[in-house]
């Protein structure tokens, strides 16, 4: 028969296990509603272009989802990679748990990439890669194939007089390589119709003088491919204003709602629309995941879609060119 004390010493011993099991489920609780430390350095923050405010409103809501401490910087200047490798130094310096980054340069932002993860730090891509596989998520369009698309599309309009001008917008960033690489690629044996690539450094300004350079020197100009919003935009405003919307072809990327417009008017015969939002979202969400130790994906490309001016009215279509916001920016096309 036990003795009074064995009994007692053995209820001590419950107790004392049972309050190391409360204090660890209690620490472990605590710990989960802790906020998640992440920097995010954009290429830009600027409040006229629609992609950027897109993204950066879907990188908000999943972090006010997820429960994360989001603080987002920039360059100045979209092309401007030696201050966007100065931010990456800062944010480096204070050890957040994750530093989300769109690179401005597919080479020069490498080696600040790679100082990220020497110091334990999980990288994630939004938008824009970098020369080197060591982030632990890239979420992005794949960019090659949305170029393939437009140049799929320009083919069947090209003839023997054809002369294309490619408008640009960040030499040496991963996004412009990749698209004109997949523009040139969907092109196929037209590819030699391309006669001048200029880079407007994502600058409405500079795409809508460049545009009207190349006119003035190619009078004979008929295709223009402009790689993203800006230098949609800027080409877009330089052929309406000198009245050849009906000479020069324009395929855009992005769906800002001037974009839409010009589609509409039929100055842009077609845009290449990517999924900003859910690139922010899925951005954030991805570097929880991994911080978390939780499964997430290693390449997620949010996919693409070519629309025109002849199908941009189907319902389907106008659902990608006017998105709902909280409805649709959870599902990843792949088209």
């Amino acid at each position: 028969m036990k003795s009074k004390k064995e009994i007692l010493e053995r209820g001590v011993i419950a107790l004392v296990i049972l309050a190391i099991f409360i204090i660890l489920f209690s620490v472990k609780t605590i710990d989960n509603r802790k906020p998640l430390n992440m920097i995010y350095i954009s290429k830009s923050i600027d409040e006229n272009n629609e992609f950027w405010m897109a993204l950066l409103s879907g990188a908000k809501m999943a972090a006010k989802e997820y429960n994360v401490n989001l603080t987002i910087w920039a360059p100045k200047d979209e092309s401007d990679y030696e201050e966007q490798n100065q931010l990456i130094e800062k944010a480096i310096e204070k050890k957040p748990q994750a530093i989300l980054l769109s690179a401005s340069n597919y080479t020069e932002t490498t080696p600040m990439a790679e100082k990220i993860k020497s110091k334990g730090i999980k990288l994630v891509l939004i938008d824009s890669e970098i020369n080197s596989d060591i982030a632990d998520s890239v979420v992005s369009t794949g960019n090659f194939i949305a170029g393939q698309k437009m140049g799929n599309y320009m083919r069947n309009f090209i003839n023997n007089d054809t002369k294309i001008a490619i408008v640009s917008h960040v030499k040496g960033s991963s996004t412009a390589l990749q698209r004109e690489n997949g523009f040139r690629d969907g092109l196929e044996i037209y590819e030699d119709k391309i006669i001048e690539v200029v880079y407007c450094e994502s600058k409405y300004d500079k795409a809508y003088d460049l545009t009207k350079e190349i006119i003035k020197e190619h009078q004979d100009i008929n295709m223009i491919a402009a790689l993203n919003e800006y230098s949609c935009m800027g080409a877009a405003k330089a052929v309406k204003e000198l009245g050849l919307e009906k000479k020069i072809g324009i395929m855009g990327f992005d769906n800002s709602l001037e974009e839409v417009k010009l589609l509409e008017e039929g100055v842009l015969n077609g845009i290449v629309i990517q999924k900003p939002f859910n690139m922010g979202y899925f951005g954030v969400e991805q570097a929880a995941k991994i911080i978390k130790g939780e499964n997430y994906i290693k390449y997620l490309d949010c996919g693409s879609k070519l629309i025109t001016k002849e199908d941009m009215y189907t319902e389907e279509n106008q659902k990608i060119l006017f998105p709902f916001i909280g409805r649709q920016f959870r599902e990843i096309q792949n088209d």
